[in-house]
């Protein structure tokens, strides 16, 4: 399990992705949903080494690598 700590360290994810893990929120809510559709859950943010799109990960499916 990762936490704050680890933000700026390279984790992996469940599929073995590899990334920067920029930030773990407890109790994000994604935008997207809509709004009756929402729920707060903990969630990883992750940005590729060499740069690219950040892709958001359960902070439970995310290891130090």
């Amino acid at each position: 399990m990762i936490g704050p700590d680890d933000i700026g360290r390279r984790v992996e994810d469940g599929t073995g992705r590899v990334g920067i893990l920029r930030d773990v929120i407890r109790d994000y809510e994604d935008p997207a949903d809509l709004p009756s559709e929402r729920r707060k859950r903990p969630m990883a943010f992750l940005w590729p080494e060499r740069g690219g799109r950040e892709w958001l990960v359960p902070p439970d499916h995310v290891r130090r690598a």
